[in-house]
This record gives structure tokens, C-alpha cells and sequence, in this order.
């Protein structure tokens, strides 16, 4: 039959058969033969890049890539991470030192005009915003450390600036150990791309010998538990139900476009797919070419689209469609299972948007910032103002201080080595909120507006 059309939703198929309806294919298992989201341990053992070894970052070596394009599909996930990074950087980076009195430490903010002439020599506002993005992400982030010119010829050595490398271009060397702090290179690349313009190799910096190279590299992130080098985003975990968050508009948006009702439901087994993945690499070894997933990909859209014609037509009496039943090692049968759908559009719908709530509150869970703070509707309604004030003063006193202290480790380094007598740390300030009740009348933001 002419003018089937399938279209691909995260891992969901919408095949639209004209004049019939659009019938919606699912795995019944999880997704792992392809997908990002199953939680292996991808340090195990090293992946060859040009020749190197490096510790794979994800599942084919692509993590931060998934993730981007995970985020680019969602309306929420980024917004939060946006407000997050906007609450944590508060009035901007100041210096500051402990101070301790009665019992307490507390932060004495200052200037010094030697340290800021240093920091404001190099685009220290691009370096913070990028390392804090990076951070946000992926829990982590790599550096360049540049030294002056000087160094080279014999003059006093010192850290003339630092630049960001964003995560998807870097990579681990590998080491045996599996200790982060045994690794002596990192590589930079276009690892998006296979690298094919080669990568090139730097020696990671250390604290202790900080002049030993005129550009070294390192990596800042907080520690993932059971996870030997490189971290995950705290939301690592909520990435399918984010992706669910991003599927259900688009599906919506298929029925509304086809002004037609779903009228088929079909779930197929996982192990199906499995199989056939494992066909088509033998066949890529026989035919000597390289196995890729978008083999498999064609191969479900074939599938699917000999499915649609035998449940589709007027002609369809007699039509079947046939596939190969097997059996798990519980003897139990693979089964595919075509359910046709009642045309109760209405329903449906309505429960696609329960699913989104669903998601939605999964979504910002896994994220972290409590709703108050991430402009969220909880139970039909906004949070009041001093839900919203109480949600910022405990985010302030809990949450800042372990990120602020990585994303700025580098930058505090730098500057314990080129100033080695001071005091001041840079550090994000942030101006206490009042509730309006303890502001003056005059004030307050009621008579300000």
C-alpha cells in the first residue's frame, strides 16, 4: 500500500496508513541494544581513537552527545537547569576570605586590584559560564591551563589564563588502575564525528608542579558513586523519563496534523530486535562493512510498514503477517501482541497528558530544584511567595557550596599559585532575601513597581 508513513518518536513508531488510522508500535522490553539509558559500566575497558587509548565516555563513547540531544528535544529540562545555573551564580563571582568569629565562619568580601587586573585579562565571565553549563550537564568539566610566554625563556613562571574545553571534544586517557588521579593525558577531538582529523594529546595538570607544562589540561567533577573516573548528571537516572516528557507532544502533535485516531496498538518483544541486530552484524562481517544502527532502524521501518499493509485495506482478508515464534530460557514465547484501539480519541489523549504530568515531576525530581524555584505548577497552582523565599534560603544554604567549590577550583588554584600569599578565593555572591515584612515600607517591592 502507497503513502505509509512511519515516523520515528523517541523509541516509539507512529505508522499513519491513509484512510485507516495511526497505529503505535512499542517494545515491550527496554531499549538496550541501542540505547544510552541502561546503567553499564562503560569504564570497563578501553575504546581505540586513532590509535590511543581512552576511557569511553557512555555507552559508544558519546554521553554528553545523547545528552545534548535528549535536552535540545525537552521544553523543561533545560529551562531548570538554566534557573538553577542563574540561583547558584547570584550577583556573579566577588572575592572574599573566612572569617572566624564566636564560634562561626563567615565570608569578608573584598577587592584586590592585582588578582582582579589578572582575572580580567583573559574572559574569566565565558570561562565561569561554560564550566558552570559543563557542570550543570555532565557533574563535571575540563580546563586548559595556559602559562605565560615568560616561563619559556627563564623569567618567573605564572598561569596566564584558562579555557574551557567543552566535554564533548575530550576524553580520558586510559589507565590501568582506574583511578582518576593516576590518569597523565587527556585527548581533544571531534569525538561527535569519530575524530576524523586526528586528536590531539595533553598532559594533565598538577597542582604540585604547576610550571611543568606551557598548557596542560584537568578535570573538575564531583564524585558518582561506584563510578572510577568520569561522573554522571545527578538526573542520569530520569534521562527516559525526559525523553517520554519530549515524546508526548510530538505525538500529539502526529494525531492532531493526520486528523485521524490511533487505531492500532502494537508491542513487539525485545528479544526479536536482538536477534535480528545480531543477523545484520554477521552479514556487515561476511560483506566486510561496518555494522551501524541505523541498519536495525530501516529494518524496524520495514517491519512495521509490511505490518500496516497486512492490518490495512479492504483487501486485507487473508492477508497475515508472519514471524518466527522462540522461546526465553523460562520456555517462555516471544510474543508479539497487535491490540486494536478503541476510538475513544478523547481518552487518549487525556491520558498521553497524564503521562506528561508524570514526566514533568519525574523530570524536575531527577534535576533537583524544588519546584518553587523552577517556576513549576504543582496540583493546578503556583507556589506562593514565601514558599518561593523559604525554597531559595534552604537551595542557599545547602546546595551552593559543593558546586560553587568544583566549578571554581580551577580558578582558585590559579590563583593560590600566581598569588601564593593571599588570602582572597573567588566565590559567588549571593544578597540575602528579605521577606517584605522585614523590609521598610518604603522598600519594599509593592511601592517599587
Amino acid at each position: 500500500m502507497s503513502g505509509i508513513s512511519i515516523e520515528r518518536v523517541g523509541k516509539s513508531r507512529l505508522v499513519s496508513i491513509p484512510g485507516v488510522g495511526t497505529g503505535m508500535y512499542v517494545g515491550m522490553s527496554s531499549w538496550g541494544a541501542s540505547g544510552i539509558l541502561e546503567s553499564k559500566v562503560w569504564e570497563a575497558e578501553p575504546q581505540i581513537v586513532c590509535g590511543e587509548e581512552i576511557v569511553p565516555y557512555g555507552v559508544g563513547n558519546n554521553l554528553p552527545v545523547e545528552i545534548r540531544n535528549i535536552m535540545d528535544e525537552n521544553n523543561l529540562a533545560p529551562g531548570i537547569l538554566e534557573r538553577e545555573k542563574g540561583l547558584l551564580y547570584g550577583q556573579g563571582p566577588e572575592l572574599y576570605r573566612k572569617k572566624y568569629e564566636n564560634g562561626d565562619v563567615t565570608r569578608e568580601w573584598g577587592y584586590d586590584r592585582e588578582i582582579w587586573n589578572w582575572l580580567n585579562s583573559w574572559d574569566i565571565l565565558r570561562y565561569i559560564e561554560m564550566a558552570m553549563v559543563e557542570y550543570k550537564y555532565l557533574h563535571g568539566y575540563f580546563d586548559k591551563i595556559f602559562l605565560t610566554k615568560g616561563a619559556r625563556i627563564g623569567r618567573m613562571a605564572s598561569i596566564a589564563k584558562l579555557e574551557i574545553v567543552p566535554g564533548v571534544d575530550a576524553r580520558l586517557a586510559w589507565v590501568e588502575s582506574r583511578k582518576l588521579e593516576d590518569v597523565r593525558c587527556i585527548y581533544v577531538g571531534d569525538f561527535e564525528n569519530e575524530c576524523v582529523k586526528g586528536i590531539t594529546s595533553y598532559p594533565v595538570f598538577s597542582p604540585r608542579e604547576p610550571f611543568r607544562y606551557p598548557v596542560a589540561m584537568a578535570y573538575h567533577n564531583s564524585y558518582s558513586y561506584a563510578r572510577n573516573l568520569y561522573s554522571i548528571p545527578s538526573f542520569f537516572g530520569s534521562l527516559n523519563w525526559i525523553r517520554r516528557s519530549s515524546d508526548v507532544p510530538v505525538i500529539l502533535k502526529h494525531i492532531t496534523d493526520n486528523s485521524i485516531n490511533v487505531a492500532f496498538h502494537i508491542e513487539s518483544p525485545q528479544q526479536y530486535w536482538d536477534t535480528w541486530e545480531e543477523k545484520l552484524k554477521e552479514k556487515c562481517t561476511r560483506e566486510n562493512i561496518e555494522y551501524h544502527s541505523d541498519m536495525l532502524e530501516e529494518h524496524k521501518d520495514e517491519v512495521m510498514r509490511k505490518l500496516a499493509e497486512a492490518l490495512s485495506g479492504k483487501r486485507n482478508v487473508g492477508k497475515f503477517f508472519h514471524t518466527i515464534t522462540m522461546k526465553d530460557e523460562n520456555e517462555k514465547p516471544w510474543e508479539w501482541k497487535v491490540t486494536p484501539i478503541d476510538q475513544k480519541i478523547r481518552d487518549y489523549i487525556e491520558a498521553q497528558l497524564k503521562v506528561s504530568e508524570k514526566a514533568d515531576s519525574a523530570t524536575t525530581s531527577g534535576i533537583g530544584l524544588h519546584p518553587a524555584l523552577s517556576n513549576i505548577m504543582v496540583d493546578g497552582k503556583l507556589s506562593s511567595g514565601s514558599e518561593m523565599l523559604y525554597a531559595l534560603k534552604l537551595y542557599l544554604a545547602s546546595d551552593t557550596s559543593i558546586p560553587e567549590e568544583i566549578i571554581l577550583q580551577s580558578i582558585n588554584q590559579a590563583i593560590q599559585i600566581n598569588f601564593p600569599q593571599t588570602e582572597w578565593r573567588l566565590g559567588f555572591y549571593h544578597k540575602v532575601v528579605l521577606r517584605e515584612e522585614e523590609v521598610t515600607p518604603g522598600k519594599r517591592t509593592t511601592n517599587n513597581i
